[in-house]
């Protein structure tokens, strides 16, 4: 959830995966994919670093929980996955797990 101010001053709090689009003309109106529009007064610039800070602390919180670092690359992969059908970051090599060596 990220928290956005209406075009009248008043803080809202928005579901960032809901969103579809954000235009800027000159207000900044959202698209969510219900098809409903927002006006907000923050520029898209701003909205979009909410949203990788806001998915960024999930994360973070995610990897604290995890037992292991294989728990931590499939997340990782998960994460990675792109269904737009661009290619996306390479996945991360295999962590080396010295408890197994010898």
């Amino acid at each position: 959830m990220i928290e956005l101010t209406r075009l009248n001053g008043n803080p809202m709090v928005l579901n960032s995966d809901l969103i579809k689009t954000a235009e800027a003309s000159p207000d900044t109106m959202l698209t969510l994919i219900s098809g409903e529009k927002l006006i907000v007064r923050e520029e898209c610039g701003e909205i979009v670093e909410r949203v990788i800070a806001y998915r960024a602390r999930l994360l973070a919180a995610v990897a604290r929980r995890l037992s292991s670092a294989g728990d931590l690359q499939r997340v990782v992969s998960l994460t990675s996955l792109d269904v737009s059908g661009q290619p996306g970051p390479a996945p991360l090599p295999p962590r080396r797990d010295p408890s197994r060596e010898r």
